[in-house]
């Protein structure tokens, strides 16, 4: 529909299986496989529940009677009940026991939990694959010397596969977060309308060891392997914080790489990839903006932000649970995950079609070279015998010189013909173009990621060899 508001993140940005898991199908079918794991579990511990009964609603778990339930909800204004009442009129003989015992949060909450999760495990295999496209980028270019930067002036010289490490280190971080999340992954379980079970406690007649199995009966059939030990009506809604803290990691890391390639395709280093037909600019035909990168960045401010809904949200709740929080998760929590899978796509397209142009880096770094170079041909004439203290005073004079003609006159460098003129050193030009070879200017940056590639990344993500190589696509 075009006369009707519809949300970027799904028309533009995620991809159909995240908004799968955040759809109305996915919600309604996930609540149905909760009232049979309840019902299962109810059976097998003693209420006058038949396997009939059972049977017949397994028969429709996922044969929804949308209509049925639209219409019944207009009717009564409860998203659930609506749903039970449907959810009966399929199972005539089952409809006296579906949700037997539970509030609205069993199906609503655990069901959020089911989504997040899943989503989580979506999110995990996507940054698995942007690692390993740019450790390839970074082993790739480990020797590639270029000029590195401090507060955006030249510094050291680093390597273009070094400096793709340190992308690389804050992605291993947040997967270590993501992992965390994941293991600690527990549903609320059947815990009624404060929290106390009471409602089960009657169903049972008063046996708490069969209140207490019923929890975990359930998380096991939905492949959990607990709940949280106790809760208010609903889970705690730390959880949607922690969540979210999780994507806003991953944004914080993505919107890091795009203005390093932003910067970088300022330079004309590297460039993000630019297709055959692709518009830069509709004004000036000959612009490659980092359109990618730039949407990287505009997407992982948006999660940086969203994230504190949830924050909010916990900090203000009231005692055993209030419905301020229903409308806000609502928006928040499917849209930063729609957003980071947004984000994910991009940052993947991006790392793997990114282009180097070496002889531009090589360019701009024998332009900065010579000045830091000045303390080993330095030394260097001092071996020979040459006075250090008079050759400092030289060096400083002909440096001084040197980035006059750069700032006033845009000259180019002539730092290395200045001092190769000057009879203190005692050095031609062509040996000090020796010594300013830039490849002994980078320390131990090739070592440096060989060493992080295959001691730290490779092993921590061959746990998670069983994620597929993907090259995902982007929207627009």
């Amino acid at each position: 529909m075009k006369n009707s508001y519809e949300s970027p993140l799904s028309s533009r940005y995620a991809d159909a299986e995240m908004k799968y898991l955040f759809s109305p199908d996915k919600k309604f079918r996930t609540w149905r496989r909760l009232w049979i794991a309840l019902a299962q579990a109810e059976k097998e511990l003693g209420l006058n529940i038949t396997q009939e009964q059972i049977d017949e609603m397994l028969q429709y778990a996922d044969d929804i009677n949308y209509d049925v339930a639209e219409a019944r909800e207009k009717v009564v204004r409860h998203d659930v009940m609506s749903h039970v009442y449907a959810f009966g009129q399929q199972c005539p003989k089952a409809e006296p026991i579906i949700h037997l015992g539970a509030t609205s949060c069993y199906v609503g909450d655990n069901t959020d939990i089911i989504v997040m999760t899943d989503a989580l495990k979506l999110v995990r295999n996507k940054l698995v694959g942007v690692i390993r496209v740019l450790s390839k980028f970074a082993l790739q270019y480990k020797d590639l010397p270029t000029l590195a930067f401090t507060h955006f002036q030249p510094a050291q010289p680093t390597t273009v596969g070094k400096r793709a490490t340190l992308w690389i280190q804050d992605l291993m971080m947040d997967l270590e977060d993501v992992g965390y999340q994941l293991s600690k992954a527990k549903l609320l379980g059947s815990k009624g309308t404060t929290g106390t079970q009471a409602s089960f406690l009657e169903l049972f007649d008063g046996d708490h060891s069969k209140v207490k199995k019923l929890d975990k009966m359930i998380a096991e059939k939905m492949g959990y392997s607990s709940c949280f030990a106790v809760s208010g009506q609903t889970y705690s809604r730390k959880l949607d914080s922690q969540m979210l803290a999780v994507l806003s990691g991953i944004a914080q890391s993505a919107a890091k790489f795009s203005n390093d390639i932003r910067l970088l395709q300022h330079l004309k280093e590297v460039e993000e990839p630019f297709e055959k037909n692709q518009i830069g600019s509709s004004a000036m035909a000959y612009k490659r903006n980092p359109m990618r990168s730039e949407r990287i960045a505009s997407l992982s401010r948006y999660v940086i932000i969203d994230s504190l809904n949830p924050c909010i949200t916990e900090a203000t709740q009231w005692f055993e649970r209030t419905l301020d929080d229903s409308a806000n998760k609502r928006i928040s929590v499917p849209e930063a995950f729609l957003a980071v899978d947004g984000i994910l796509n991009l940052y993947a397209n991006v790392a793997d079609g990114l282009v180097v142009y070496p002889k531009v880096i090589n360019q701009h770094l024998l332009r900065e070279l010579p000045f830091m170079a000045t303390e080993n041909i330095m030394m260097d004439a001092v071996k020979r015998g040459a006075d250090r203290q008079q050759l400092h005073e030289r060096i400083r004079v002909h440096s001084m010189a040197a980035s006059r003609v750069i700032k006033e006159e845009g000259g180019e460098n002539d730092l290395l013909s200045r001092i190769a003129a000057d009879p203190a050193f005692g050095v031609t030009f062509e040996e000090l173009q020796k010594i300013v070879s830039p490849e002994k200017y980078v320390g131990r940056a090739p070592q440096q990621t060989e060493e992080f590639i295959a001691e730290v990344v490779n092993p921590f993500i061959q746990k998670y060899s069983f994620i597929p190589e993907d090259k995902p696509e982007i929207n627009l």
